[in-house]
């Protein structure tokens, strides 16, 4: 086991590898921008490391200052969390080289499943249904007028290399083609230096359903989770189990994503996510990193994700045994809605609620990084004492001086669509009018 680990990001996510890391007896070195001094991970970590200034691009991006903060405090290992470099083959070969350990998959693995073309194509050799689309990456405006006219409208174009809803576009009829194309182009080249899209035809409300795998020298499945309610392809709530999963579905779901995990020769934790309509289910892409939303199935498997990433990718024999997920978890994002300074700060607790945060009270929030400030998880026997429970630890969670998503996440928690389970990814879109005078 290794004994010190540098934590190449931020927030909640370093908070929550802090407490995993000292449970197994692993010091921890946290990185700062002066932006976040006062971040409970700096607090809470054995060591840290100033990397610069407030802007990503100068501080949590850069990949030798990491290194080098790594190597300089003794660590044997990175982790990189979530978001910034997580799925970055260049920074893991990096690590790699300098005599580190990437906790995450090898850097050939990366770069397959980050290129959602590539990714698509290994798909269908394991099996697994891909969404109608192009077999590459679109090139021009001809090629996509072709690739449009075999598909058909509606169509989406994706970045190659994208995430989180950049270089995204919805076109609806042959007018609007052009211009999207060169938006979502653009917008590819602005935020993962690559401007590859491909076009796939576009599923107007499906359900978007992923499942947790954790693997090394075995392959877990920790059931999956319904990630439908999203606003601009970003994610608001999850649950675990779906409830537009069958038994059925689930077991062919779980066959291919083992079969593709195993013979890729995949480490750690890692998702496959799919888009499911009606009966059919097809292959979106793999994120091969720990998720945002992994308490919740650490929440129905009683597993510690971060735990079992951390003996996979260092080559410890993971002590997974059988996994039976049990009841239903559900996730809430809070997400700030502008910086401030938090003034009144009450956590929810009681049987089966949990918090990951990096707030406390007197905390700065800066305005520079990602909204997500909190994750309220609750934990229960079936779907609607879980609804219960989620609405009761809302209607306690207090955070003055910082505005939140908080009201809003009651209101749908509330709200008699979401709560029959009868819904897609149009749903946030169908009520997002009626939460704008939610505050």
């Amino acid at each position: 086991m290794i004994k010190r680990l540098l934590i190449a990001n931020r927030g909640e996510i370093a908070v929550r590898i802090i407490r995993t890391c000292r449970e197994m007896g692993i010091e921890t070195v946290a990185v700062y921008s002066t932006a976040d001094r006062d971040n409970l991970h700096v607090r809470l970590a054995d060591q840290a490391v100033c990397i610069g200034p407030p802007p990503s691009a100068h501080s949590y991006l850069v990949k030798s200052n990491l290194i080098m903060a790594a190597l300089n405090t003794g660590c044997q290992a990175i982790h990189p969390g979530v978001g910034f470099l997580s799925e970055n083959a260049e920074f893991a070969r990096m690590v790699r080289d300098r005599g580190l350990i990437f906790i995450g998959p090898d850097p050939e693995v990366i770069e397959l499943l980050g290129d959602k073309v590539k990714a698509r194509l290994t798909a269908k050799r394991f099996g697994l249904p891909v969404t109608p689309g192009t077999e590459g990456a679109v090139t021009g405006e001809d090629a996509a007028k072709k690739a449009a006219s075999a598909l058909g409208y509606p169509l989406i174009i994706k970045a190659a290399s994208g995430g989180g809803g950049k270089g995204m576009r919805i076109v609806r009829s042959p007018s609007e083609l052009g211009q999207n194309l060169a938006i979502a182009k653009a917008e590819a080249e602005a935020n993962f230096a690559d401007a590859s899209v491909y076009i796939e035809r576009y599923l107007e409300n499906p359900r978007h359903v992923e499942l947790q795998i954790i693997a090394g020298d075995t392959v877990a499945v920790l059931g999956e989770r319904d990630c439908s309610v999203q606003k601009n392809h970003q994610k608001l709530i999850e649950e675990s189990p779906s409830p537009g999963v069958n038994a059925v579905m689930r077991k062919r779901m779980e066959k291919g994503a083992v079969k593709m995990f195993r013979e890729l020769g995949y480490k750690g934790a890692g998702t496959i996510e799919f888009l499911v309509e009606g009966d059919s289910f097809y292959f979106m892409e793999v994120n091969a990193r720990v998720q945002v939303e992994h308490p919740v199935s650490e929440m129905v498997s009683g597993m510690d994700i971060i735990r079992a990433q951390l003996l996979a990718c260092t080559g410890d024999r993971m002590d997974t045994g059988i996994i039976r997920p049990e009841g239903w978890a559900i996730e809430c994002r809070i997400n700030a809605l502008g910086p401030g300074i938090v003034n009144r700060l009450e956590i929810p607790g009681g049987p089966g609620v949990r918090v990951d945060s990096f707030l406390y009270q007197g905390y700065a929030v800066p305005p520079h990084y990602d909204s997500l400030v909190s994750k309220l998880i609750v934990h229960a026997p079936n779907r609607e004492r879980a609804l219960r429970r989620m609405e009761r630890a809302l209607g306690e969670f207090v955070i003055e001086g910082v505005k939140t998503n908080r009201e809003q996440q009651l209101r749908i928690i509330q709200d008699p669509v979401f709560r029959s389970g009868n819904f897609g990814t149009a749903y946030y879109q169908s009520i997002e009018k009626e939460l704008e005078h939610v505050r």
